[in-house]
């Protein structure tokens, strides 16, 4: 409004004509030669600056507008990018008589699902894309209601766990099966896995995000690469996976192959790569913060853009607003209060090769996210301390009793501000 009311410059216009020289009469003396030319050049300059100013207002005006209008078509893309997940929502809906109440106002969780899709440029690498999808990874992340802590849960996607009968993509219904954790994706999709956890551990899933091969790449490439640590170099062919010993910095399609690889890191177990994945977690929670990523515009746009083109989420998140009112709080979580364990679990009785919750440390691990309680975690111990086959694996370390009180449990994990080689 300021600039508008300059520009019409009413009053300039007055001053002019008081500025004007006076050509005799009205009680006035007439001007000598020297002062007629000079008050006509101050008014000359005077209304020059005055031009000039008005072309500067008109300047400043289009910038304004246009930035106005750069900043909305930033916002529509970005938001346009999320895909929301409706046929989720109306089938979580439809059980909403079965599904767990939330007991704490303000605390949420979020389950984020890691699809195996492999479509996208270069994912047949990782596996025949045959129209079937599981989920590759799935965490169930606790934000506590004072958002001063972060919790995320890694389920196996080997858990033997009763999975509810869900709508199939064809739209037939599947029955209800004791299986292993990740058909519950491939039956009914994100909703059967949101009804799936929700039956397994009591918690109420809020949000649901799923992103596949092709967004984690992007996300990572969009952050200019995530660095780990490494004790020793990698030569893993069936990941595609070349690395040297010691500081590395991943790209999106070198992050993927850490990130699921079995054969040469670790042990080859699927809790091993589920660790590995926690601590890929962590590193990135922690570029981001140390680059000041959600602070800088510049940085920040290409990962949005990265993110919100890679997720399917449940519609309360399917928009900035919505995505923006969760992580707003998150900035201010410390890094050693980002915190990442597995579910207590061991090998099942009746295979091996899958698992099982131990009970019951589990039920206690999820009664305290129920209830928003403090999950304190402490380093895992040493693999050759872990009986075979991963028994007791994320199960809460044992304390001694203080005064005759049962201190909380402690569980076996580590946080974003782990800097550790392995």
């Amino acid at each position: 409004m300021v600039v508008g009311t300059y520009v019409c410059g009413t009053e300039g216009d007055v001053s002019d004509d008081a500025d004007a020289p006076s050509v005799g009469g009205g009680g006035k003396r007439s001007s000598g030669p020297g002062e007629g030319a000079s008050a006509t050049g101050a008014g000359l300059r005077r209304r020059r600056r005055r031009r000039r100013w008005r072309r500067s207002g008109v300047v400043v005006v289009v910038l304004a507008a246009g930035a106005v209008g750069v900043g909305w078509a930033v916002y529509a893309k970005l938001d346009g990018n999320i895909t929301s997940d409706e046929a989720a929502a109306a089938e979580l809906a439809r059980y909403e008589k079965e599904r767990p109440t939330s007991l704490v106002r303000g605390a949420q969780n979020v389950l984020l699902i890691g699809s195996d899709s492999r479509s996208g440029e270069g994912n047949e690498r990782y596996g025949r894309d045959n129209g079937t999808e599981r989920s590759d990874t799935t965490i169930l992340l606790h934000l506590s209601a004072g958002r001063d802590s972060a919790t995320a849960v890694s389920l196996p996607r080997d858990l033997m766990v009763d999975v509810p009968g869900c709508r199939h993509r064809d739209g037939s219904r599947t029955r209800p099966v004791f299986a292993q954790f990740n058909y519950a994706y491939e039956a009914g999709g994100s909703a059967c896995t949101v009804r799936t956890v929700e039956k397994l551990t009591g918690v109420r899933v809020d949000h649901h995000v799923v992103v596949d091969f092709e967004g984690f790449k992007r996300m990572v490439d969009a952050l200019d690469g995530v660095e780990v640590c490494l004790r020793k170099p990698v030569d893993d062919k069936d990941a595609k996976l070349r690395l040297p010993a010691g500081h590395v910095t991943l790209d999106g399609e070198q992050a993927l192959g850490y990130v699921r690889a079995r054969k040469s890191l670790g042990d080859g177990s699927d809790t091993d790569r589920m660790d590995r994945q926690q601590r890929f977690l962590g590193a990135l929670v922690s570029k981001v913060r140390s680059d000041h990523v959600l602070l800088n515009p510049v940085k920040l746009y290409p990962v949005l853009d990265a993110a919100t083109s890679s997720l399917t989420t449940d519609p309360g998140l399917a928009s900035l607003r919505g995505l923006y009112d969760l992580v707003r709080g998150l900035r201010h979580i410390p890094t050693e209060r980002t915190q990442f364990l597995t579910v207590p679990r061991e090998s099942y009785a009746g295979d091996a090769n899958r698992d099982q919750l131990v009970e019951p440390d589990a039920e206690k691990l999820f009664t305290r996210l129920r209830t928003d309680a403090p999950v304190t975690i402490e380093a895992a111990p040493p693999r050759d301390t872990v009986d075979e086959g991963g028994e007791g694996t994320g199960s809460p370390v044992p304390r001694a009793p203080s005064n005759g009180v049962s201190p909380a449990p402690t569980f076996s994990g580590n946080t974003a501000a782990e800097d550790v080689c392995e």
